[in-house]
């Protein structure tokens, strides 16, 4: 039977999206959590994790984007924080990233994830999909491969019939393109990839009527995104559609919408 793995993206984010997650994992309605390790909250709010019900999977998010990086980043992040995505895109499609510096934060946020856990993570993935941009994947890949062998690397492309059926397919295919290769090149290393990906939506639509579209169509390893949360971090741009989804969460009988459309949840 296909496997429905429901993801709530950027744990650690702030310690009340970090609880809302958590209740979700304890409340059966999520089964991976992934943990930006590069926030100052993290350590503190990883003590959540200790006692997950064992199903459920966690994962770096590994973060290249907006926060303060954790390694020194002169090129990269010259005034202490690093570029929002759009640039970051643009100039890591004309080779124009600092790649040693990134490769050495990728590391110290896998050392992050390592030291509060004790562990390597089930799988790995990018805040704003950054992990998948040329250049980037192939240290994301090879660090992944190096340190979390077993992990599986989330992939946003799908089959362009399922795309098109599923909400916002115009963001789909823009993630999907961006991701255009990666299950090739983490097979290449021995990883394993999701084979069909949903999520994408603008924060804004009412999130429970969305949700089973996001389902429809799966692959055998179907993976949905998801950033649930009590939205209570100054300058976040979505804190409004987190609580909308954590409350959508908890409502919907996600087990039995998955297993309408084939999928087996939450194991």
């Amino acid at each position: 039977m296909s496997r429905l793995i429901l993801c709530a993206d950027d744990f650690a984010y702030s310690p009340a999206i970090s609880a809302a997650i958590v209740a979700l994992a304890h409340a059966g309605k999520i089964n991976a959590i992934s943990c930006m390790t590069v926030m100052p909250g993290w350590v503190q709010d990883s003590r959540l994790l200790a006692d997950l019900p064992a199903h459920v999977e966690l994962g770096l998010h590994l973060t290249l984007t907006e926060e303060a990086p954790r390694t020194a980043m002169a090129r990269y992040a010259p005034e202490g924080r690093m570029p929002r995505i759009d640039p970051l895109s643009r100039a890591a499609g004309k080779w124009r990233v600092p790649l040693d510096e990134i490769a050495l934060e990728i590391s110290a946020q896998f050392d992050a994830f390592f030291a509060a856990l004790r562990r390597p993570p089930d799988f790995v993935d990018g805040h704003q999909h950054a992990h998948a941009l040329p250049g980037i994947r192939d240290l994301v890949l090879a660090e992944t491969a190096g340190r979390a062998p077993r992990a599986w690397v989330r992939d946003c492309t799908d089959a362009p019939g399922a795309l098109l059926r599923r909400p916002f397919a115009g963001k789909a295919v823009g993630s999907a393109w961006h991701c255009r290769g990666m299950r090739g090149a983490a097979m290449a290393l021995g990883l394993r990839t999701n084979n069909s990906f949903a999520g994408h939506y603008d924060f804004r639509r009412d999130y429970e009527s969305l949700f089973p579209r996001f389902l429809r169509q799966p692959g055998q390893f179907h993976l949905v995104m998801c950033h649930p949360g009590a939205g209570e971090r100054a300058g976040d741009s979505i804190a409004d559609a987190r609580i909308l989804e954590a409350k959508a969460l908890h409502r919907l009988p996600i087990a039995d919408m998955a297993a309408a459309e084939g999928l087996a949840f939450p194991a």
